[in-house]
């Protein structure tokens, strides 16, 4: 039996000065997503769930399968087929011993569809495990309407994802340092005999302000496809442009429409106090009870009164209780949809009565 405790949250703590607001803006993608890449809320949407093809956007779950799956100091051999991709090249030769971290930089900056191919052959001992295994790590995260083909994004009529699906990929990858690195270099000096530098095609990395990549992508079937990030006041947004002739600009104008409408709050701290449990057989007769985890939202000025939550707590606890124990979860509403839900738990160990602490507390009674 829980007891359950209905809430209004009357005071959230605001993270950030300032707010604006301004209407949703038009711009030229055939679809196009922004998430707050933290709580994966999706702030604007435009045709989300339509399949198109990705292009070289792909090398965004080809780069997280290969850091999920290998070591970035493993050493590559270069076959033959894997020189002379079609499209962007970072130029491998056969026989070439290059380290995953190269052909990793060579895959994101310079787009590399040799360097893909490699890494597939590496990580999944043939292209077609690798394609395994990035369908089934698509499938692990949600991203139920993506089915990838190839591991660089040349076209196939089978290849293909959405704008929702890809901003989720790039999210999970973002939870990677390794990649989160990779993604905002600009520069990078392989480790080879020659074409070493490699050079960020991403303009985001220079023209926003708080740039941090992510992946370009191009072909005529494909349109030009980008997913950018940015990072600012530790909040960070990720924007999805699928088939978009003014690719840049449009993520800049998602970004720029997330970072003036919406501010992070605070709805509950870790270890924040929430009520307490009464206990049977205890040395003391409650135990307070706090939340598990933090929780950071990113909410627009005028949803702060549509957030909710409801409290369930067991009505009594046995002794003895160990501190950490789970007696319950917190849930977050925001205009009547659930958007968390976190455990509460015993903020202290409470041991269980001896013999004749239990008379004496009766003889007290």
């Amino acid at each position: 039996m829980k007891k359950k405790i209905f809430l209004l949250i009357l005071i959230i703590t605001f993270l950030t000065n300032g707010y604006s607001y301004c209407e949703k803006p038009g711009i030229s993608a055939q679809a196009a997503i922004l998430i707050d890449s933290k709580s994966g809320r999706v702030l604007l949407e435009y045709n989300p769930h339509i399949k198109l093809p990705m292009a070289s956007t792909t090398k965004i779950m080809t780069a997280l399968v290969a850091l999920e799956n290998g070591e970035l100091d493993d050493k590559v051999k270069i076959k033959r087929d894997e020189i002379g991709i079609e499209g962007s090249s970072i130029y491998l030769y056969e026989g070439e011993v290059i380290s995953l971290e190269d052909l990793l930089y060579g895959l994101m900056l310079r787009s590399g569809n040799d360097s893909a191919v490699s890494i597939a052959n590496f990580i999944g001992e043939t292209q077609e495990e690798f394609i395994n295994m990035m369908n089934k790590k698509a499938i692990e995260i949600g991203a139920n309407n993506t089915n990838f083909m190839n591991p660089h994004g040349l076209h196939d009529d089978n290849h293909y994802t959405t704008a929702y699906d890809l901003a989720l990929i790039t999210r999970e990858a973002m939870k990677k340092e390794e990649f989160k690195e990779i993604s905002k270099t600009k520069i990078w000096k392989a480790n080879r005999d020659k074409n070493n530098i490699f050079y960020n095609k991403n303009n985001n990395l220079w023209e926003y302000e708080g740039g941090d990549g992510v992946k370009i992508g191009y072909t005529k079937r494909a349109g030009r496809c980008l997913v950018s990030s940015a990072t600012r006041n530790d909040t960070q947004l990720i924007s999805v442009v699928l088939n978009d002739g003014n690719w840049f600009n449009d993520c800049y104008t998602l970004m720029n429409y997330g970072f003036e409408n919406f501010k992070d709050y605070v709805i509950f701290d870790k270890d924040q106090y929430i009520s307490k449990a009464p206990i049977v057989g205890g040395i003391k007769d409650y135990v307070p009870i706090v939340t598990k985890g933090s929780f950071l939202y990113p909410l627009r000025e005028e949803e702060l009164e549509q957030i909710k939550i409801h409290v369930n707590i067991v009505d009594i606890l046995r002794a003895p209780i160990t501190k950490g124990e789970t007696v319950g979860n917190i849930n977050v509403y925001l205009d009547g949809k659930l958007i968390h839900e976190e455990e509460l738990i015993t903020k202290e160990n409470i041991r269980k009565l001896s013999p004749i602490e239990k008379i004496l507390k009766n003889l007290k009674k």
